[in-house]
């Protein structure tokens, strides 16, 4: 990216000063490596967002920032719905609710070691992976639309986990306002029994272990200590998600017709909260979100009763579940006042700081915990959310963000090269997909540690532990 063409406001804060139709600047959170490195899409991207209707404070871009459809990957934006305010399929993405949930063990790396490749094999054959992968959950009759509209709740009340399982989910696994009704039947059809399965593209399954601490007291309310073994997976809403994303697509493109909405770019359609269009889409969304929940809250379940297969005595809980590619409705503080805001997040992390009403009572003292996911062969940290007036609507970076498509990837790398330099490092890798391995080899993405820095420095989240991977399992 273009650095003349940004104003510096701080140490790692960039802004796109405001021209032309833009209705605010934008903001972008990153290192001078970082931004440099972003391809000028970013910028572009960002200004477009900007001009959207209803937008409040900033277009906010986070340091893992990239290309993407409509709006950057990475992007953040807060609209107001009572001031013209929109909800755009670019600005929440295709995998709805694509997220992380973090398991935690009483079990150590001297514990897991000795039968380390047992473990992985036990969960590479338990929880289903793969491009078109089946769950066991097969819902017939009217039992998707409960899994659209009540979520995890509803897969607990199957025998999948346990309540306590639902207090450590964002929203306890649900989001009200899903109506089933405004999912199309082809998106249902599309189901095709996912719920429970990882798929696959970056999506994965590791074994973990914390080997780093950097706040020892948040560490303790979240249940972390050094050596500690985690699990932790990463998916969405799977096809299911994405055909939602697919049919509004052309339900918003007609409605910025109707209501001669301002839009920039064809990928940024979109159409006023309050309009029969916005509601019925934003009712989509919230049933493709709990079907992301459901997904997560069966496969935590598969990987406790691996876990409990290998080591009989392990305690196997959920630390958090949190996720990205979404629009919520939430309340922040802007110029003093606190305003009800539907956030969009695509690629980007929700992070509460303490406090807040929606956390849950243990974590209440330290802020929500943050799942920021690496690559297979790098480091995955555990944040703390802070919240600030000068933050980025309580939210932060997904992940390290692609310095290179698949595409590319595949033409420098091979699957089996990539597992055998991996093994060598003691990192077990087992996939359905060799192919897949090498679209997702760790060389294709940012450096996570400088990503995460920035997020530390610029006080959107806290560093609380750093986790790496034994064992990793690939779609």
């Amino acid at each position: 990216m273009d650095l003349e063409r940004l104003k510096k406001i701080g140490d790692n804060v960039w802004e796109i000063p405001k021209s032309g139709d833009m209705l605010v600047n934008g903001r972008i959170f990153g290192s001078y490596e970082l931004v440099l490195g972003m391809d000028d899409k970013v910028y572009e991207q960002t200004s477009n967002v900007a001009c959207l209707p209803g937008i409040q404070k900033f277009a906010a871009v986070m340091p893992d920032a990239h290309w993407g459809y409509g709006f950057p990957i990475g992007g953040v934006a807060a609209f107001d719905p009572e001031n013209g305010g929109v909800v755009s399929v670019g600005g929440v993405g295709f995998d709805v609710n694509c997220g992380v949930r973090s398991l935690t063990t009483n079990l150590t790396v001297n514990d897991v070691k000795p039968k380390l490749s047992t473990l992985v094999d036990v969960l590479f054959d338990m929880v289903p992976a793969g491009l078109g992968s089946r769950g066991e959950i097969a819902l017939a009759g009217g039992k998707i639309y409960d899994v659209l509209t009540d979520g995890a709740p509803w897969i607990v009340e199957q025998g999948y986990g346990t309540k306590e399982d639902l207090t450590f989910i964002e929203e306890g696994g649900v989001i009200a306002g899903a109506d089933p009704e405004n999912v199309s039947e082809t998106a249902i059809k599309r189901e095709k029994r996912q719920v429970g399965t990882l798929g696959s593209g970056n999506h994965y399954l590791e074994v973990q272990y914390v080997d780093q601490i950097y706040n020892q007291s948040i560490a303790e309310k979240f249940g972390l200590s050094m050596n500690q073994i985690i699990i932790s997976f990463h998916c969405g809403s799977r096809a299911l998600g994405h055909q939602i994303g697919t049919d509004y697509l052309k339900i918003l493109a007609g409605a910025s017709r109707k209501y001669d909405l301002p839009i920039r770019e064809r990928e940024l359609v979109c159409a006023p909260i309050h309009s029969p269009e916005g509601e019925k889409y934003f009712s989509a969304v919230n049933c493709a979100t709990n079907y992301a929940f459901a997904n997560r809250q069966v496969i935590a379940h598969l990987a406790r009763k691996g876990v409990n297969k290998v080591f009989p005595d392990a305690d196997v809980k959920t630390l958090y579940d949190v996720g990205h590619n979404t629009c919520k409705v939430e309340r922040h503080k802007l110029n003093g006042k606190t305003k009800t805001l539907y956030v969009h997040r695509k690629g980007a992390t929700r992070a509460f700081g303490k406090g807040r009403d929606e956390l849950p009572e243990s974590y209440k003292g330290a802020g929500q915990p943050v799942l920021i996911g690496g690559s297979m062969g790098t480091a995955s940290y555990i944040l703390a959310g802070l919240e600030k007036e000068g933050g980025a609507f309580a939210s932060v970076c997904h992940g390290a963000g692609r310095v290179m498509s698949r595409t590319k990837a595949k033409k420098l790398w091979q699957g089996e090269g990539i597992v055998k330099e991996l093994g060598a490092r003691g990192i077990i890798i087992k996939t359905h997909s060799m192919r897949g391995v090498a679209e997702e080899a760790p060389g294709s993405y940012k450096p996570i540690e400088k990503v995460v820095d920035v997020i530390d420095a610029t006080g959107l989240a806290a560093k609380v532990v750093r986790v790496r991977p034994l064992g990793c399992i690939k779609g």
